[in-house]
Formats: C-alpha cells, sequence, structure tokens
C-alpha cells in the first residue's frame, strides 16, 4: 500500500522530535525565541552538534534562524508553529501578570499588551528600557481599528512596572539584548503603517500561542 504524503509528514515531525534535546529545543522555543549560544548552553551542546539538531529541525519545517534586528552580529532561532498543529507540544507557563517590553514602550509592547487582554484573564501591561515620550500615534490609531485598547497612552520604564514575579516578554531585540533574562518574540521595529500591521499579525500569533498555555499560578 502506497504511504499518504501526510503520513510522511506526521513520521517525519515524529522523527525529527523523537531525540530528547530537539523535543527539548521545540519546547524552549515554543515559548520565546532564543541564540544558537543559548541553546547550546541550555543543552550543553558544542556548535557541530547544535547546528545538527537545527538542521534536522529546520528540514522539517519547524525552525527558522534570522539575524537580530538591532545587532546584525547576532542571530535567533524561532519555531515555526504550524507544524505542531498535528503534533501539540505545549510547555505550560504560570504568571500572575504578563508585562511585555520594548525598547521606547511606544508600539510593539502596548500592542501586545491589547491584544493579550483579549485572549487571556491574565492581566497585562507593557514597559520600554528606555521609554520615548509617548505611545506612537500610528500604533494606536492601529489598535482602534482592530477593536484594541491601550491601558494607557504614556510610556513607562521597566523598572516602574516589572514585578519580581512577573512573566516578562521582550518583544524586540534590543530590549531582550539589554534585560538578559525574559521570554523573547523577535519582532522587528514598525517603520510605516504597513509595517505596524504585519507587526500587529506578528504579535497576535505569538500571543495566542502563549495565552493557550499560560495560567495564573
Amino acid at each position: 500500500m502506497e504511504v499518504d504524503t501526510n503520513l510522511r509528514v506526521r513520521a517525519a515531525l515524529h522523527h525529527a522530535l523523537s531525540d530528547p534535546v530537539r523535543l527539548g529545543i521545540v519546547d524552549l522555543l515554543a515559548v520565546g525565541d532564543r541564540s544558537p549560544g543559548e541553546l547550546a548552553h541550555a543543552f550543553d551542546l558544542t556548535s557541530n552538534l547544535l547546528a545538527h539538531h537545527l538542521k534536522v529541525l529546520r528540514d522539517v519545517g519547524l525552525v527558522h534562524r534570522a539575524r537580530s534586528h538591532a545587532d546584525g552580529r547576532r542571530a535567533y532561532v524561532r519555531l515555526l508553529p504550524a507544524p505542531l498543529e498535528r503534533l501539540r507540544v505545549t510547555p505550560s507557563v504560570t504568571a500572575p501578570r504578563v508585562v511585555f517590553v520594548c525598547t521606547r514602550n511606544g508600539a510593539r509592547s502596548p500592542l501586545a499588551a491589547a491584544v493579550w487582554r483579549t485572549r487571556s484573564a491574565i492581566p497585562a501591561t507593557s514597559a520600554g528600557t528606555h521609554p520615548g515620550p509617548r505611545v506612537n500615534p500610528r500604533a494606536l490609531a492601529v489598535a482602534h481599528r482592530h477593536g484594541l485598547r491601550f491601558d494607557r497612552e504614556t510610556t513607562r520604564s521597566v523598572a516602574e512596572v516589572v514585578r519580581e514575579d512577573d512573566l516578562v516578554v521582550a518583544v524586540c531585540d534590543k530590549a531582550y539584548e539589554e534585560l538578559g533574562s525574559a521570554v523573547h518574540w523577535s519582532v522587528p521595529d514598525p517603520r510605516t503603517d504597513e509595517d505596524l500591521e504585519d507587526v500587529l499579525a506578528q504579535l497576535t500569533e505569538r500571543v495566542d500561542r502563549l495565552a493557550a498555555i499560560a495560567g495564573a499560578p
């Protein structure tokens, strides 16, 4: 009997995830992006062995590697979730509150918090590592077009907002590289209205994925 193409795809996915290290990599990436160095450290891997594991995952469409939008010498690996619809890799996350962080707290972080509040009962807010003078008016306009509400139109700093037990999600590379410890979503800085629409779509997909596995402690 000829094997169905869908079965071959599923078998390839199961094979890729049959190694404990690769399964662990996917579990980590299901929460946020990681640099190759972070992945190597997490699993005590040499660079050659990490490259092998990432190639196996990349060959079945599970991961993508891209350069940092802040420091082009760095790279980040992110999960491509579509193949996991069949496998449902869902690590659990608990937190009393989620704080989304970007550099200026002008667009990405307040947009992410606004989407989160439509998806989860867990409270959410936003902050910046170097807050600008105000929230970007174009980000406000995009939010209003999509029926989203910001909790405020002023910016705040990480030092003002973040508490010890918060789940901190850095939604830009620069903020993540400054914070050092946070869930990381590598989302580019929006420059135009079209960029803002694309960023909102990326953030919505990320929020949906995290909200589905997050709960209050």
